[in-house]
């Protein structure tokens, strides 16, 4: 079973929903030991860094991820859940996030709409069994401010472009981090969900 971390922020039924269309089963938590027993985890989320870090501290959240990361169990990040994956954040100053990607989240750039909202096209990168079956260039559909800005460069899985090109879905052994919604994207963000349920099938 798949565990989808409630810590107060974030869409979490349409997460849910979107794994159950694919034959998926998953179930929304509140409980840090039921993620540490779930076989894979996903940690969606919208709003501010700083709240959500705070969140997940004081539920001991941040703890139940580092172990089910460590434990080597299916991990995704959607959106803001992307982004907390990260050292750290510029957003309403300098806040530290669970460090399990090295790099920072910044501000889309000045002069553009924000927040970035809407379809807009991810490329692929390079191959992964997350992106089983998606084509090389697809539209999702987006909903951010800030973007993740990674270190370490082999970890992008596709990126796309609104006043800079940003990585839009990362990736490492593991853990994995998507900045667009896939579980609003219509069917080509569905198979995401499923590729990522097949990963869990497998591996625990």
């Amino acid at each position: 079973m798949i565990a989808i971390i409630d810590y107060g922020m974030g869409n979490l039924r349409s997460v849910r929903k979107g794994f159950e269309k694919m034959g998926v089963e998953a179930v929304v938590t509140g409980k840090p030991e039921q993620v540490v027993q779930a076989a894979g985890v996903v940690l969606p989320g919208v709003g501010a860094f700083a709240d959500a870090m705070a969140n997940l501290r004081s539920s001991g959240m941040d703890e139940a991820v580092h172990r089910a990361v460590e434990a080597g169990k299916p991990f995704l990040g959607i959106c803001l859940g992307q982004q907390l994956l990260f050292d750290a954040s510029e957003e309403w100053g300098l806040t530290k996030g669970l460090g399990i990607f090295r790099g920072r989240v910044r501000r889309l750039p000045d002069g553009l709409k924000v927040p970035h909202m809407g379809w807009n096209q991810a490329e692929i990168q390079r191959a992964d069994p997350l992106l089983e079956g998606i084509p090389q260039v697809s539209s999702f559909y987006f909903v951010h401010s800030y973007y993740v800005d990674p270190e370490e460069q082999e970890v992008v899985l596709t990126r796309t472009e609104y006043g800079v090109r940003f990585a839009s879905v990362v990736g490492r052994e593991n853990v994995y981090g998507i900045q667009f919604h896939p579980e609003k994207s219509s069917g080509i963000g569905l198979r995401i969900l499923e590729n990522f349920g097949r990963m869990v099938k497998k591996c625990c």
